[in-house]
């Protein structure tokens, strides 16, 4: 770079804060927003060579998405977390751990090759040239429980000029305001979907919020069910109980959270699920193969965790399932200032009672006849006619052969979820499990 002092533009400068306010206004994700951000900076003429930035979801100093721009290289998204919440030696010897210990706002230094490196990182960042380093803690609220980390570095041979640091700093708060934006937007869309499910909470999102609100779809129906549960929670302890619990959902639900199924709801220890479909029986074959092939998924499933439980010395854990097709309503209902958003309608009183018949009939998966005639040349045992409660019409019920049917293929199943998501959204579900991090992948948070 020149060693003249560039001429930053105020009116450039300006451009690029109007930029952030559209981005965030428009719903931009972080990994869209930091690289428009960098690089319509360096479209303004400021010299910069390195700007990294750290967004914290819970706190600065255990989980963080980060994002490294490198002039002329883009965008590098990384993944942050504490092993076991000890910190690595590379962070802990940071300029980042020195302004969080310090409760510092910035720290400046000149990058002197005559002078020893203060922090390991300038050591590196002279290999690239640079000349000066300014970093930054910008907190989203009145600590630093949430916010942003952030460092700027440039490799003009006069570092950075004072109109270069005021300008940064001023942009510096517009770039906090549109990320937190884009961070609790995240963060909502993240709350919606784990206790609502994607598709209820994306309604919710946008404005499907009023008592009543809803549509009437049709889809593939499923009601699970623990047996036994209740005679477990007077006999055994609350944790066991809840351990109990949680190992049943996670090995008999979880198929049905995939391949365009949604559950809807968890009752007590059972789940209602749900596979949308369009009204004509293309759609309709869809979604009740896939509902059909999770079941197969499911059954397995418990079967393994059963095998499990008797190496534990542990009594099986039976269930039931019950698989329909119909209308439903789709929407909130409850109090004014209490809502759930769920499936309602006679489908869903049959499909539960479906379930209810595994209990007579020594099957763990029943289903009505107008399910199966959407499964194609699956094997059906017909069990009979059954006068549910409530319904004036007799229902015909049937057992699959589950052994005929298509296993759920899991990875290709998470496929349409990940295609819905940013690579950076995809980084901050994968940098969850620390075992996968190495300290050489954390060496950029600071």
């Amino acid at each position: 770079m020149s060693t003249a002092q560039a001429e930053i533009s105020n009116i450039l400068m300006d451009k690029v804060a109007d930029w952030l306010t559209q981005s965030a206004l428009a719903g931009d994700d972080l990994e869209t927003l930091v690289k428009g951000f960098c690089e319509r900076l360096a479209a303004a003429g400021l010299p910069l060579k390195r700007v990294h930035l750290s967004f914290s979801m819970l706190h600065p100093l255990y989980d963080a998405l980060g994002f490294t721009w490198i002039r002329g290289q883009g965008l590098e998204v990384e993944g942050f977390r504490s092993e076991n919440g000890v910190h690595s030696d590379r962070f802990l010897t940071s300029p980042y751990y020195h302004l969080l210990s310090n409760k510092l706002d910035h720290l400046r230094r000149r990058l002197d090759p005559s002078v020893r490196s203060e922090f390991p990182v300038f050591d590196e960042l002279r290999l690239m040239g640079v000349t000066d380093y300014m970093a930054f803690v910008h907190p989203f609220n009145g600590d630093t429980s949430q916010g942003m980390l952030g460092s700027w570095s440039t490799d003009s041979a006069s570092g950075f000029s004072d109109s270069m640091i005021s300008a940064l700093l001023r942009i510096q708060n517009h770039l906090a305001i549109a990320s937190k934006m884009a961070v609790l937007t995240k963060l909502a869309d993240n709350m919606m979907t784990t206790y609502l499910g994607g598709d209820a909470g994306r309604r919710v999102l946008d404005g499907q919020i009023k008592r009543g609100e809803g549509d009437t779809i049709r889809a593939a129906l499923v009601m699970g069910d623990m047996r036994g549960s209740t005679r477990l929670a007077e006999t055994s302890g609350r944790e066991v109980y809840i351990d109990t619990l949680n190992q049943f959902f996670d090995a008999i639900a979880a198929p049905f959270n995939r391949k365009g199924g949604q559950i809807m709801s968890f009752l007590g220890d059972g789940f209602i699920a749900v596979y949308p479909c369009e009204r004509h029986r293309a759609q309709s074959e869809i979604a009740c193969q896939a509902a059909l092939a999770a079941a197969h998924k499911a059954s397995m499933r418990m079967m393994e965790l059963n095998l499990r439980r008797k190496e534990q010395g542990l009594g099986d854990i039976k269930f039931g399932i019950g698989l329909h097709v119909g209308n439903v309503m789709f929407g909130n209902v409850g109090l004014t200032d209490r809502l759930t958003f769920s499936v309602f309608g006679s489908a869903v009183n049959e499909v539960q009672r479906l379930q209810t018949l595994t209990k007579k009939y020594p099957h763990s998966v029943l289903a009505s006849k107008d399910f199966a005639g959407y499964c194609g040349a699956n094997s059906w045992l017909t069990l009979g006619d059954e006068e549910l409660a409530g319904s004036k019409q007799k229902l015909t019920v049937l057992s699959p052969d589950l052994s005929g049917a298509l296993a759920l293929d899991e990875d290709a199943a998470l496929q349409p979820f990940h295609d819905r998501i940013s690579d950076a959204e995809q980084v901050m579900l994968l940098h969850r499990d620390a075992a996968r991090l190495s300290a050489g992948d954390r060496r950029k948070l600071q």
